[in-house]
């Protein structure tokens, strides 16, 4: 094993005192300037990097930032919004050479506890919350704990803890004036948790964009697999021809994917018996045939604001909500008028 540089092999090099080299890499006076120069060079030399638990006894501060993720492994890793999102923090944090300490819980509880014990051991200035839940544990803990902390999510019930969000209810408004224009008139939604805060907003705004708008509206729950997508396609398509929804709306790009599947081995054509429309676009939607109509957004961005705003927060500025720019809707040709006396 290679021994990790220390203070002491730079002192040793450098043939000054610990306390020199600590000056100097700190930028504190006490020694000269040539001297300081000649022990950062060597520090360079050594591949020297300060140690993140002295840091965080020297200043209060770990200098990384943590991520939980209280989702199932198997879903986690087919749905590419989580690996865009990551990808958005990773990009602004590296900027500032921040670690990202990322983890998954098997429930809020556990993920709770991992707050605890990461504040106490002072292994993260602060936290990304995800996937808001109705009534969220976690918003009161962070509060009383004083941990700096970023929801990604629409601000309701985030307490005192900024929300980095989009309008999620224009974006499924958006959706239902398409189709009706399409002359659909019995749409349905294959939805994600209900306990999720962003299910509740979307099911709420589907349920008053549809009503509002003359149409029937049904929405399924699912966990965001493909296996429960297609589950959730197979039943809302089993009733018959002339009550069943003539398009589908999914909560995620895997569930669209899996209900494609399904519906063709009901024997449906896409888009001429139904249309299926997808939440977060990815390159999965451009990849099937025909490729899916899909709500887009700049989901890497969305991190990296995400990241900006905690890095405020961890420094004590006072950090506000952001709302990011709403989804739009892409449109391929996975959707279509909706079939002939089927829609009315």
């Amino acid at each position: 094993m290679v021994k990790r540089p220390t203070m002491q092999d730079i002192a040793r090099r450098a043939g000054v005192t610990k306390a020199a080299v600590s000056f100097a890499l700190n930028g504190r006076p006490g020694v000269s300037e040539p001297t300081r120069r000649r022990i950062l060079a060597i520090a360079d030399e050594l591949g020297w990097q300060p140690s993140s638990v002295a840091r965080a006894l020297s200043d209060g501060r770990a200098g990384s930032f943590g991520l939980v993720i209280d989702r199932p492994a198997r879903t986690l890793g087919l749905e590419p919004f989580f690996m865009q999102l990551i990808s958005g923090i990773q990009a602004e944090l590296v900027r500032h050479t921040t670690p990202l300490l990322l983890t998954m819980a098997e429930d809020q509880a556990a993920e709770i506890a991992l707050y605890r014990d990461w504040w106490a051991r002072r292994l993260v200035d602060g936290v990304f919350v995800v996937d808001l839940q109705v009534g969220d544990a976690r918003v009161p803990v962070l509060e009383e704990l004083g941990m700096p902390a970023v929801v990604l999510g629409a601000p309701l019930g985030t307490g005192s803890l900024p929300a980095v969000w989009s309008d999620e209810a224009a974006a499924v408004a958006t959706v239902v004036s398409h189709l009706r224009q399409l002359g659909h008139r019995r749409i349905a939604r294959v939805a994600g948790p209900a306990r999720l805060r962003h299910t509740w907003v979307r099911t709420t705004a589907f349920e008053r964009a549809t009503r509002g708008a003359g149409m029937v509206g049904r929405t399924v729950e699912t966990d965001y697999s493909g296996e429960r997508g297609a589950a959730a396609t197979a039943e809302l398509l089993r009733d018959d021809p002339a009550t069943r929804p003539t398009a589908i709306l999914y909560d995620n790009d895997v569930m669209a994917l899996s209900g494609l599947t399904a519906a063709r081995g009901l024997g449906l054509a896409v888009p001429a018996d139904l249309s299926i429309v997808a939440w977060d676009d990815s390159a999965l939607c451009e990849l099937v045939d025909p490729p899916l109509t899909a709500l887009s957004r700049d989901i890497r961005g969305y991190g990296a604001h995400a990241a900006r705003r905690l890095r405020e927060a961890a420094g004590g500025a006072p950090v506000g909500d952001l709302q990011d720019a709403a989804p739009s809707l892409t449109l391929r040709r996975s959707t279509g008028p909706a079939p002939g006396g089927l829609g009315g």
